[in-house]
């Protein structure tokens, strides 16, 4: 039988073989990942920020530290579980199950921040996807994008056609583009 890699069932079997299946909270890779997209947002402070795909939540405390309030969500249900209890200190985080684009949060944003997830999206359905985040930015507001390069038999897409999808999407600016060796990471602004 061969599983969805876009499913919640590919998502949940992962981390309940493993509380961390891509090391979001130790590995170095990530660590650099997570300094590039908070050095990118200059120290500036956001008042609503959205995080789709936040797994254990390793990105969404950094998050915290620079945001007023943090809407986070998984598909994986045990993710979701483990990133509240890593954020369980932190008054302006919310954490909830959640599927895109089925279940995009209510309310608009000044900040959204959409990594290490595109991939797992045909084309159509990231593109569409894409339009409906770009909707929820104020004017203003920032998307940031940041994507590994490398391949996996359980993406749909490469992590740079990812960000060319989003670049096609109308309403919105580059702000910055950075080629890592490891990741893309571009930022755009609401028009």
């Amino acid at each position: 039988m061969t599983v969805d890699t876009t499913s919640e069932l590919f998502f949940e079997t992962k981390y309940r073989a493993n509380s961390d299946p891509w090391k979001f909270s130790t590995s170095d890779y990530e660590q650099r990942r997570y300094d590039a997209i908070v050095r990118n947002l200059g120290g500036r402070r956001h008042r609503r920020a959205f995080e789709p795909g936040c797994s254990v939540g390793a990105l969404t405390i950094r998050l915290a530290a620079i945001c007023d309030e943090v809407v986070a969500g998984d598909i994986s249900p045990t993710a979701v579980d483990l990133a509240k209890e890593r954020c369980k200190h932190l008054k302006n985080v919310s954490l909830a199950r959640l599927s895109l684009p089925e279940q995009l949060p209510a309310g608009k944003f000044d900040l959204i921040v959409f990594s290490e997830i595109g991939y797992y999206f045909s084309e159509p359905a990231l593109a569409s996807l894409s339009r409906q985040l770009v909707d929820r930015l104020y004017t203003g507001g920032l998307l940031v994008a940041c994507h590994w390069l490398g391949v996996s038999p359980d993406h749909l897409l490469p992590g740079d056609r990812v960000h060319e999808i989003l670049s096609e999407v109308r309403g919105i600016t580059p702000l910055n583009s950075e080629r890592h060796p490891q990741f893309q990471l571009n930022t755009w602004r609401r028009q």
